[in-house]
């Protein structure tokens, strides 16, 4: 048929109005006159992809001046040592004496003083246990203990553990020599310069195309070009977040200079990030669940865990952050718990979230109870997403403790409770870089350059601080 000439006062599809597309000249078919079938919403086929949040759930942000943080914590209070030598041991009449070496470091020298009372282990079994009295100590980078035992012999105790557990001196005795000196260790860290943009030139600006977004960070509807900027941002945040949990300090001499006007370079020394801070001062735990070789099942895995934070600070509330397959692993404990009569989920304590359990459970926690302590658990995307942790199986988890520590702070001039886990960023009067977003360029209403784009920039300057790590637990893969 002809192609139909006749145009018509309405849209209409007449076979008088429209070109034959099956023509031989015309190179397509009828349905190609129509506009194609546009679907403006974005399918969101990965679901949520921002990883942020955890620190937020865990900790805080506070504000610091310098670019250092530095802070002390506690030692132990009481006087113990391992792996002391026994030698010339050996009874004289009823004076059951031996030479007890210890390699005491400068730092805890002259702690055990003549007069102290022991109690000695064998550091192999633990099991031959006697009590014995310090009668002189000497030596110079060593101490050296003349220790008697009130009772039995120094049988099966070659290379032993003690620790004082008192004194006893005769009547009419002088006062006791010596005294100890509390020490504290002291941690510090960096902050780091975390930088991102996003640019568009100023013709595309002003080609309009329209999408309907729902965005991670809550907001929804339709966008502009300006979407391309909503995702730096998002993984911007993201990058916030990574940074306080994959940074390590530099042990490698480095210097980078990028960016730098002067053209010298200029040293980068990096940041102590959560898992690096676990790694060197905290409780690590490999294979939980695993292969006989690893452990022997999720509960006595956990039982282990629990014996160690009882040598630690016991902290009695603590969040558990897992991978998947460590979550499933929890799941069965505790089912396993629950069809055995012991404390259920149901049972547990929500201390930490004023005792509601639907408060736990908004926020992806689901809570039980072992010995003395309560434990929250969630998945942390982080270590399931296959663009990120997911790619490794070193990491299955951490446990943070739920605690806070009092400090002075400096900036307040008041004594405050932190979180053991919280992020310092560098912040003063006149400059804050907590989180910093501005425009550069000609376009969007920026007028600061020749340049015929706009650029949207990002900067912070922030680190983490992890107190008392000792009492976090880091699970890691077999």
């Amino acid at each position: 048929m002809a192609p139909g000439i006749t145009p018509q006062p309405k849209r209409l599809a007449l076979n008088t109005n429209y070109l034959d597309f099956n023509s031989p000249d015309g190179g397509g078919t009828f349905a190609q006159q129509y506009l194609p079938e546009l679907y403006e919403q974005e399918v969101e086929r990965f679901g949520n992809r921002t990883l942020s949040g955890f620190l937020r759930m865990v900790g805080a942000e506070m504000p610091m001046t310098s670019d250092q943080v530095i802070w002390s914590e506690q030692n132990r209070l009481h006087i113990a040592y391992k792996d002391a030598e026994v030698s010339n041991e050996g009874g004289k009449g009823d004076e059951w004496l031996a030479t007890v070496t210890i390699a005491a470091s400068e730092e805890n020298k002259g702690a055990i003083r003549v007069g102290q009372t022991l109690v000695i282990t064998d550091s192999e079994t633990g099991l031959i246990t006697r009590k014995g009295l310090v009668k002189d100590v000497t030596g110079s980078s060593l101490d050296v203990l003349t220790v008697e035992l009130y009772q039995g012999d120094w049988a099966g105790l070659k290379k032993v553990d003690l620790f004082v557990y008192g004194s006893e001196f005769a009547k009419g005795s002088t006062g006791m020599n010596g005294t100890i000196q509390p020490r504290f260790t002291q941690f510090s860290n960096r902050p780091i310069i975390l930088k991102d943009n996003f640019e568009i030139n100023g013709s595309d600006t002003a080609q309009i195309g329209w999408v309907e977004v729902a965005t991670e960070d809550g907001t929804s509807g339709y966008m502009w070009y300006l979407k391309s900027e909503s995702e730096t941002r998002l993984r911007f945040d993201d990058y916030l977040e990574m940074s306080m949990v994959e940074g390590v300090k530099a042990s490698n001499s480095m210097a980078f200079n990028y960016g730098v006007q002067t053209g010298a370079d200029v040293k980068v020394k990096g940041t102590e990030g959560l898992f690096a801070a676990i790694e060197e001062r905290g409780n690590i735990y490999s294979g939980f669940a695993g292969a006989p070789a690893a452990g022997n099942g999720a509960l006595a895995d956990f039982d282990a865990i629990l014996k160690q934070l009882d040598t630690q600070g016991a902290i009695e509330e603590n969040m558990l952050f897992l991978s998947r397959s460590t979550a499933l692993d929890f799941d069965d404990m505790i089912a396993a718990m629950a069809g055995g009569g012991y404390a259920s989920a149901a049972a547990a304590s929500y201390g930490l979230f004023d005792n509601e359990a639907e408060m736990a459970l908004n926020f992806g926690f689901s809570g039980f109870r072992r010995g003395s302590y309560d434990f929250y658990k969630t998945d942390w995307k982080y270590l399931n997403d296959a663009t990120t942790r997911g790619m490794s199986k070193s990491i299955d988890g951490v446990m943070v403790p739920a605690g806070t520590t009092t400090v002075y702070d400096q900036m307040l001039g008041a004594n405050i409770r932190r979180p053991f886990l919280h992020v310092r960023y560098r912040a003063s009067e006149t400059e804050d870089r907590r989180y910093k977003s501005w425009i550069t360029g000609s376009v969007g209403g920026a007028y600061t350059s020749d340049l015929d784009a706009m650029r949207v920039n990002f900067l912070s300057e922030r680190c983490l601080v992890t107190q008392a790590a000792n009492n976090f637990v880091l699970f890691k893969g077999a």
